[in-house]
């Protein structure tokens, strides 16, 4: 199978299920955001990073990979005659209290916080909170696209989640780096 098509060519991309529609349909915008977030979460395991996290990495790579898959499959086709999903791991209540459970623990290894911090610290951590950013995107531009057509409330609330995620994620790489968090004093 050749990795280029010709089919794009024309201005439009192909849904899961066959439909095509314009390559900046908030569709495509919103799952193309949630693939560069993907991409970004690569960029920060290629960093020494501890192994615990690197796995729960992987596994939120793989979650957004469905996610991804569920945003390219228009609603009406999301399940088959029979009743089953099509696509084989649709994002659950289960992979969102997966994400809580994990917060739970990053946050227990760290100082509570009393001000707001400024992102930064090593290249990782650096990295961790840009991610973050571009999960909030996602998140909008999901959020918007449910305002035009039915979308899992799943989806929205796992990337409102995975951005709280991101953001103790990044606090955690600079603390085991050893950066100290600077604090956002207001009028300082």
């Amino acid at each position: 199978m050749k990795i280029y098509t010709k089919t794009g060519d024309n201005g439009t991309t192909g849904l899961y299920g066959g439909k095509r529609v314009s390559k900046n349909n908030l569709k495509i915008e919103s799952y193309g955001t949630v693939d560069e977030l993907n991409s970004y979460l690569g960029l920060i395991r290629s960093y020494k990073i501890n192994p615990a996290l690197e796995e729960e990495i992987i596994i939120i790579q793989k979650d957004l990979f469905n996610l991804g898959a569920e945003l390219a499959t228009p609603v009406e086709k999301l399940y088959l005659a029979n009743g089953e999903a099509r696509i084989p791991k649709m994002i659950s209540i289960q992979d969102i209290e997966q994400l809580e459970s994990w917060i739970d623990d990053i946050e227990e290894q760290l100082e509570k916080l009393s001000h707001f911090i400024l992102p930064g610290g090593n290249k990782a951590a650096s990295h961790t909170h840009v991610a973050r950013c571009i999960c909030r995107r996602a998140e909008r531009l999901v959020v918007g696209l449910k305002e035009v057509e039915e979308i899992r409330s799943e989806l929205f609330h796992y990337l409102n989640r995975l951005s709280d995620y991101l953001f103790v994620l990044g606090r955690k790489i600079a603390k085991d780096n050893n950066h100290e968090e600077i604090k956002w004093i207001p009028g300082e």
